[in-house]
């Protein structure tokens, strides 16, 4: 090997070691998923007493909430922070006329929900923002949800901002300085501060997963 082609063989090593270093701290640095459920019990999970429970089974994996009268709903029994974090899962709708997905989740001292199929089957949107439910607030949006489609959802709490991606598709971006960020009054309540909970409506969950995120 001529003198040039020594030099640049061990410039072009540096830089390959150089990349693989920065990757490796970049990995370690990066967030670690925390799975919230085992897709075979419902271990770490427990009703919260909704008046009209209905039956929570697991089948072929999934956490099914069963149709209920009017709300079903189950809370993880983990302690969750409250701030500076992000959650996914992955739900279908198996059958019924409104929300299969209420992910209720902690901002601070209070709780908020994202709702998912509100309304006769369409509705999305936070509730509440300064006391305007899903319905009526800035998020409000009308998506068609087909049933047995597993549906990919994501979403990020910060003290400046609450996202929420469907499928990879922003769904909800909410700048959340000088707002009232809180529960719908309502029995909805009980899944403060953080739970699953559907509507008249049987739903299935899977890959449910929290981590935690550095404060901004």
């Amino acid at each position: 090997m001529n003198p040039f082609s020594r030099r640049r063989f061990l410039q072009l090593t540096s830089l390959s070691f150089a990349s693989l270093q920065m990757g490796a701290l970049a990995a370690e640095k990066e967030p670690v998923w925390q799975s919230l459920f085992d897709g075979k019990t419902l271990t770490g999970w427990k009703a919260p007493g909704f008046s009209g429970q209905g039956e929570v089974l697991v089948e072929n994996g999934t956490m099914v909430l069963g149709m209920g009268s009017d709300i079903t709903g189950m809370n993880p029994s983990i302690e969750v922070p409250k701030m500076d974090y992000e959650v996914s899962l992955e739900a279908s709708k198996l059958d019924g006329s409104d929300f299969f997905c209420g992910l209720t989740l902690p901002y601070g001292k209070t709780s908020f929900t994202i709702i998912l199929g509100g309304w006769g089957g369409a509705l999305v949107g936070l509730s509440s923002i300064n006391g305007d439910d899903a319905s009526e607030n800035e998020t409000t949006k009308f998506i068609k949800f087909d049933n047995g489609k597993w549906y990919k959802v994501r979403a990020r709490v910060t003290a400046q901002k609450i996202e929420a991606w469907l499928d990879g598709d922003k769904i909800i971006d909410v700048d959340t300085d000088g707002k009232k960020i809180d529960m719908r009054p309502g029995e909805i309540e009980l899944s403060v501060p953080f739970g699953l909970a559907t509507f008249r409506t049987r739903s299935a969950f899977k890959e449910i997963k929290l981590r935690k995120l550095d404060a901004r």
